[in-house]
């Protein structure tokens, strides 16, 4: 039975693009591509000569009917988009719905994509992030979605255009107040970079593809709001011994271990 494959493609260096990668644009049918114009220089590269159609934000719902039925009548279908992997902030995700409604197999062919790569490439310390994509045109829409990424404590990543990169900046420091961030710019080409900065004192040449890391909030630990007593005894009836409670509060508060044992004796 033919299906659709959703092939991950470079986000820069044409290297980038992995074997099964090439080997699948060069058996299917159709390619889907966002822009036939921006893929033809990567596919002529790879000498791929499926026949190409336009798959884009502005045609997505009729373009995916056609794809469909192409599918269902026997031909097997690449689906690309310009860098990186469809239906990560480009289009992609309602061909991919619409074929598991359907019942039309899909196969991932996973390739490099921009938030993973600058998020390794900027050197993050944490435990997870918020990505979101572009943010919304609109301030109060903006606003809203970034107050609500906020009240994870995660870092939020995003991606930027670069015309609009201080822009970004002095809505993030009206809407965060001022934070550390990591702009990624040029990702795998010639002019690759990466620049700590903050929101307040924002610099960053405007120029390229470009993914922002914007740090976490610091998360107040809820326990900190007892006393140092009713700290220590809620660790203790979790099971920790004393002594074990002593240095996780100590911890906690960033006190030091005599302070919170001198509590602990008078329990």
């Amino acid at each position: 039975m033919a299906k659709l494959y959703v092939v991950g493609t470079p986000i820069g260096n044409l290297k980038d693009i992995t074997l099964r990668a090439l080997d699948t644009l060069r058996a299917v049918d159709i390619i889907a591509c966002e822009d036939t114009r921006h893929s033809l220089p990567l596919l002529s590269h790879y000498d791929i000569h499926a026949k190409l159609i336009a798959y884009h934000k502005f045609n997505e719902a009729e373009c995916s009917e056609r794809i469909l039925d192409s599918i269902e009548s026997g031909q097997n279908v690449a689906l690309i988009t310009d860098a990186g992997m469809p239906s990560i902030s480009d289009p992609g995700a309602e061909l991919i719905s619409k074929c598991h409604e359907r019942g039309v197999n899909v196969e991932l062919v996973p390739g490099p994509t921009a938030v993973a790569s600058a998020v390794t490439l900027s050197g993050l310390k944490a435990s997870g992030f918020t990505f979101l994509g572009f943010l919304p045109e609109k301030s109060a829409d903006k606003a809203a979605i970034l107050s609500k990424a906020a009240a994870s404590g995660l870092p939020i990543v995003i991606y930027v255009a670069p015309h609009d990169l201080t822009k970004t900046a002095n809505s993030l420091l009206s809407i965060l107040g001022d934070r550390s961030v990591t702009v990624v710019r040029e990702i795998t080409k010639m002019y690759e970079s990466v620049t700590k900065t903050t929101l307040a004192d924002f610099h960053c040449e405007e120029r390229g593809e470009i993914v922002m890391i914007i740090e976490g909030a610091e998360q107040t630990n809820p326990l900190n709001s007892l006393t140092v007593k009713e700290h220590l005894s809620h660790y203790i009836s979790l099971g920790m011994d004393k002594k074990e409670a002593v240095k996780q509060v100590a911890k906690d508060r960033n006190l030091p271990k005599n302070e919170v044992y001198q509590q602990a004796v008078e329990l």
